[in-house]
């Protein structure tokens, strides 16, 4: 008899314990949710001796450990924890249902015809307005050809046409300020680490785009040069790739935390340096890219450039140094057009190597970022001339236009430079 009542007795506390509620120790008030891009049938990008899906899960989980032991009040979901095959759209719903406060997609980067290119890079949601950015945006996008019904489950999108792309233009993203900002705070941390930085981008990425709340997508490195690949496989890189994640995150949340409360439990841990990734043939080809929030796309430039490319420079950019004079002698509504070739979170110093040989700098602070612009004109083809100069030096540069103080769109300033002239 005593036994058998011990038994109810311990059923009943058995029961209790199951439906009791959390307690404030295991509450947690932070969704993060971790997306490994590409698994299972879909690899990603190849490299000579590794997948992509591999690196980009391999990262994920470090940085979900991370945070996991030193975050109790953040809770981490995982799109995938294994090599499995996730459908896009599904990623998005992921963290839609679990109403999650962040969501960072992890990917690594590639690029054809044996360009070895290093560094890591983020990104968020917006028009590409370069090819070199909207390349990567298809590249990330043609997942969903994995998928048997993707043209009724994403409304016709079709990854590889640039049509389907002008949905972006007009997109008003209310969480674009913080999705930039994390992505800045993630780029700062990588350059803490001695990680070649590739800089803020916007593109068109679908994961992004049905996600409802702040959100980012990680390139680690490029796996189509031989020594990143090396590199991302590595232990060392793993650590310092996952380390650089976590401390953005640890500052992100901390902000959030004090802007919403007060104060935060975060704790922010010291910056890790690592021996830098030595890959001479990359020298000439480095760039360092960021984004605006607003319509702007993004900017980069390169650490040097060769004596052919600085011969083109000088040759271009002075015969605009001539316009620049009578653009001072027009009314304040008049039409001009300028270069916008690099845009930064701290102002540049003067010589700065990014703008080595270009004349006539001028330098707008706006939306948060120093912008950069040279080529001031009257005339867009002059502009145009100019950055076709430049494109070696500046892939992701791009042409603004003014009326007056108000930055316009390029093509109606085109239209009512030409009215004006008849």
């Amino acid at each position: 008899m005593v036994q058998r009542n011990l038994k109810i007795i311990g059923l009943l506390l058995g029961a209790l314990m199951l439906f009791a509620p959390f307690t404030p120790a295991q509450a947690k008030d932070f969704v993060l949710v971790i997306d490994a891009g590409h698994g299972g049938h879909d690899a990603g990008a190849i490299g000579q001796f590794s997948q992509e899906k591999n690196i980009n899960l391999k990262v994920a989980l470090a940085v979900g450990k991370l945070i996991e032991a030193n975050c109790s009040d953040v809770r981490v979901i995982y799109t995938r924890k294994t090599d499995v095959f996730i459908p896009l759209g599904r990623r998005a719903e992921i963290a839609n249902e679990a109403k999650a406060n962040l969501f960072l997609s992890i990917h690594t980067n590639s690029l054809a015809n044996s360009k070895t290119y290093t560094g890591a890079s983020t990104w968020t949601l917006g028009l590409a307005k370069s090819d070199a950015n909207l390349d990567v945006a298809k590249k990330e996008n043609s997942v969903i050809l994995y998928e048997n019904d993707y043209k009724t489950k994403y409304a016709g999108f079709d990854p590889n046409s640039s049509e389907s792309y002008i949905i972006f233009e007009f997109m008003q993203d209310k969480y674009m300020k913080e999705s930039v900002h994390f992505a800045s705070i993630i780029q700062s941390q990588f350059r803490g680490a001695l990680r070649p930085d590739r800089g803020v981008h916007q593109a068109g990425f679908l994961v992004l785009k049905a996600s409802a709340m702040p959100s980012v997508l990680v390139e680690l490195g490029f796996i189509s040069t031989p020594a990143e690949e090396s590199y991302l496989n590595s232990d060392e890189g793993t650590t310092a790739l996952s380390q650089s994640i976590y401390r953005a995150f640890t500052l992100f949340k901390r902000e959030q935390d004090i802007k919403r409360t007060g104060k935060s439990v975060t704790i922010v841990p010291p910056v890790v340096k690592v021996k830098p990734l030595d890959v001479a043939s990359d020298t000439q080809n480095a760039t360092a890219q960021v984004t605006s929030r607003d319509s702007s796309s993004v900017d980069s430039s390169s650490a040097q450039t060769n004596s052919k490319n600085t011969a083109d420079i000088t040759r271009v950019v002075p015969t605009l140094r001539q316009t620049r004079a009578a653009e001072n002698k027009t009314s304040d509504d008049s039409i001009v057009f300028k270069l916008q070739v690099l845009a930064v979170g701290a102002k540049l110093s003067d010589g700065d190597n990014r703008l080595k040989d270009l004349s006539n700098v001028e330098c707008v602070f706006d939306n948060g970022l120093y912008k950069y612009y040279c080529g001031t004109s009257t005339s867009y083809n002059e502009v145009s001339r100019c950055k076709k100069k430049l494109d070696s030096r500046f892939p992701d540069s791009f042409i603004v236009a003014y009326q007056g103080s108000k930055k316009i769109d390029v093509n109606e300033a085109i239209r009512l430079s030409r009215k004006r002239r008849v």
